[in-house]
């Protein structure tokens, strides 16, 4: 992945007015926010509307995003390693190949979102709703999935070696493809 030097605020700033205009207008005025393979890194965007934006490969590690709608949007292949995505609306979102190590979750919704092959090594998700979410051949090792609801989630070939699944709710959450659950006993 080769990222474009950092965005100027001022210039964030122009696209995500348009793409406000542009949700708001349900498409007749504005424009949406193309930021695919933008350089986003250390960006406060809390609370910022990027709903059905195209943020593909976009770098985005170590952004305050917290209350951000992505709703809808294309975050493929992104860069959000220590990202704070606390509160956020991801729901409907492709995260497909996204990398999300470290990346704070906490209460966020992902309802939906596809994060087939993306890598959560380490992420923080407690209280999310990750419900009819696809993780399949997701690397998950070291998330601590407490409090998260994962009803109906796709976990297909999932890495999930070292997770903490206590008290997550998997009410029929796909669990085939010939992966298991491994408890160590003290």
């Amino acid at each position: 992945m080769s990222w474009k030097p950092p965005m100027s605020p001022e210039k964030l700033k122009q696209i995500l007015e348009a793409h406000k205009l542009w949700v708001e207008t349900e498409g007749k005025q504005g424009a949406s926010a193309n930021l695919s393979g933008a350089n986003l890194s250390w960006f406060s965007l809390i609370d910022a509307n990027l709903s059905r934006a195209d943020l593909r490969d976009a770098n985005l590690s170590e952004a305050k995003l917290s209350g951000a709608d992505f709703s809808g949007a294309d975050l493929s292949e992104a860069n959000l390693i220590w990202a704070n995505l606390s509160l956020a609306n991801l729901s409907r979102a492709d995260l497909s190949g996204a990398n999300l190590s470290r990346a704070d979750l906490r209460d966020a919704n992902l309802i939906g979102a596809d994060l087939s092959e993306a890598n959560l090594t380490g992420a923080r998700p407690s209280g999310a709703n990750l419900s009819l979410v696809n993780l399949s051949l997701a690397n998950l090792s070291g998330v601590n999935w407490s409090g998260a609801n994962l009803t109906e989630a796709n976990l297909t070939d999932a890495n999930l070696s070292d997770a903490n699944l206590s008290g997550a709710n998997l009410s029929h959450a796909k669990l085939a493809g010939g992966w298991k659950i491994v408890r160590d006993e003290d």
